[in-house]
């Protein structure tokens, strides 16, 4: 099943949004968009065009945008609020909690730039702990596509699913590796099925896991490999069915190891099927200015890395 994986290009998810963003408006005439001044980087500008009666230009205004989008909702409006990451979550924590999260309006939280692919603007915007903060919101649904193509599906299925969402994507242009079909809310992709390790990996980190996974193989090494693109709610039972196989796992996620994908698997394990865990994610620090895979490399998020932790964890079975 490795072999269907391949990549057709590269292109950023954040592109995937924007073309997804777009089709709706096509097709949902409830659908509206909010911006805090961000339109060329959350690719919005498609959407506008078409119809810039349904588009609103909050500024650099987060909360305020936030607020805006919890009215349309009670209006009946799908409202899509678009910025980067760390302005999506940590600067708006308040209002997302009292106003959309706590009567469950039907907002979604669209977030570009997040971890460190976003690359040179460095650790001030290079946010880590969004996933962890969102999950942590009774309700709120947490989706974290891998590539252009899922990206745009989810960007879509959200619009069919009531209830408060982030959406989370990225930066850089990135291996498109995954088939434009339908995207299932918490149903995991199962990408290979192995009997050695299970290697669960979310976002841009599916890739580098992807080519561990096909490293690995090639070592004589079956892995299990599983693309988890919802964090919230997650596929416990693909999980629980892979690792009773395995026996030991390893999580992949570019997010800080405490409160994100790693977590959420240990969380499900401990309660159900107590097994070796290794974690690839940020060590708990912040980030800093780099090229996207330089920084992905010195955090210890590489293919090496993918590699080291499924030896290291079949090692403890």
């Amino acid at each position: 099943m490795l072999q269907d994986y391949i990549s057709s290009g590269k292109k950023a998810t954040r592109d995937g949004f924007g073309e997804g963003l777009y089709e709706l408006g096509l097709e949902n005439k409830d659908v509206v968009a909010l911006c805090a001044d961000l339109v060329a980087s959350l690719k919005m500008q498609k959407f506008i065009d078409h119809d810039p009666s349904r588009f609103i230009q909050t500024g650099i205004a987060e909360a305020n945008m936030m607020g805006i989008a919890a009215g349309l909702a009670i209006g009946g409006k799908i409202p899509y609020t678009g910025t980067f990451a760390n302005f999506s979550t940590g600067r708006v924590y308040d209002q997302i909690r009292q106003s959309i999260a706590y009567s469950h309006k039907n907002v979604k939280i669209c977030a570009s730039h997040a971890g460190l692919t976003l690359g040179e603007d460095g650790a001030t915007h290079q946010i880590l702990e969004d996933m962890g903060m969102m999950k942590m919101l009774p309700g709120m649904t947490v989706i974290n596509p891998c590539d252009f193509n899922q990206t745009k599906a989810a960007t879509k299925a959200i619009a069919e699913y009531y209830g408060p969402v982030y959406l989370r994507f990225g930066r850089p242009n990135w291996p498109n590796i995954m088939s434009d079909t339908k995207f299932e809310i918490g149903k995991a992709v199962i990408m290979n099925e192995g009997t050695d390790v299970t290697i669960i990996a979310t976002g841009h980190l599916v890739w580098n896991a992807l080519e561990a996974a096909r490293s690995l193989e090639a070592q004589g090494i079956s892995v299990y490999l599983i693309n988890i693109h919802t964090i919230k709610p997650l596929d416990n039972e693909a999980i629980l069915d892979a690792v009773s196989k395995t026996k030991c796992v390893v999580t992949c996620e570019e997010h800080n190891m405490f409160g994100g994908l790693g977590d959420a698997v240990a969380n499900v394990l401990s309660r159900n099927f107590p097994a070796p865990q290794e974690y690839v994610a940020v060590k708990d620090s912040f980030g800093e200015s780099g090229e996207p895979t330089e920084l992905l490399a010195k955090y210890g998020l590489g293919i090496g890395d993918i590699e080291a932790a499924a030896k290291k964890v079949m090692a403890r079975k």
